[in-house]
């Protein structure tokens, strides 16, 4: 009877140990399966929150587009309101030449209109030299037309279109992005040929600069200046809307 009672005895643990080691073996793929679910819980967490912040990225690229888009659409509209307005100056330039009395200067004409007793020049030389400074300025050459222009009005200081040249000579400057240079140059023509028709636009050219450079005071005085001293002019109408703009 003892080996019968060993026996069965063997038999009973090696049951239970099968049980147990069939049980370690669940748990274990249980635990693997709970681990790997959590993971691609986590890899899904992840995998949205990258997908949402590439929609943000994408979405900011877009509106910095659109934005750029407007601005350079901005500034092509400014530059060229910029290029018509100094095209219609030059076309004036050039129409108001065609009526003036090809002479010497007129800058020692008395009020009555009497004729300038200093010797006259050349005009037909004076007008080659203008109108060559004047086709640099529309060929955008404005360093060049500076200083083609600055040559004519020390060469002919007393020439009718020394007014003009000085005028030009000031947005050659501004061209150039030279503020304090162009108001230098338009500041002669304010002064020294304050009886020009070139003066009330060197007054609009200078309340400009003044604008840009951050100076408002200035800018509104150079403005009044304008609407008092050249009334009933087409520069005091613009001084007058820039002023209601303020």
């Amino acid at each position: 009877m003892q080996p019968v009672r060993i026996a069965l005895l063997l038999a009973a643990l090696g049951s239970v140990s099968a049980q147990a080691g069939v049980f370690d073996d669940t748990e274990a793929r249980r635990q693997v399966t709970d681990l790997s679910i959590k993971t691609e819980a986590r890899f899904d967490q992840q995998a949205r929150g990258q997908l949402e912040l590439s929609g943000q990225i994408q979405r900011q690229a877009e509106e910095i587009a659109r934005l750029r888009g407007q601005v350079e659409t901005l500034n092509y509209e400014l530059e060229t309101a910029k290029k018509r307005q100094q095209d219609f100056y030059l076309d004036l330039d050039t129409r108001l030449r065609k009526l003036e009395p090809q002479t010497g200067g007129n800058a020692g004409a008395d009020p009555a209109g009497a004729a300038n007793t200093k010797p006259t020049g050349d005009p037909a030389r004076e007008g080659q030299e203008y109108e060559a400074a004047l086709n640099q300025f529309k060929a955008a050459k404005y360093k060049e037309a500076g200083a083609a222009f600055a040559t004519f009005v020390q060469k002919y200081p007393d020439s009718s279109l020394a007014p003009n040249a000085q005028y030009w000579l000031g947005n050659a400057w501004y061209a150039q992005r030279n503020c304090t240079k162009a108001i230098e140059a338009q500041s002669v023509v304010t002064t020294k040929y304050a009886d020009n028709a070139k003066a009330p636009d060197a007054w609009l050219a200078i309340a400009t600069c003044q604008q840009e450079l951050g100076n408002p005071t200035g800018t509104k005085r150079s403005l009044e200046t304008v609407i008092a001293k050249y009334p009933n002019t087409p520069a005091a109408e613009s001084a007058q809307q820039r002023l209601k703009k303020k």
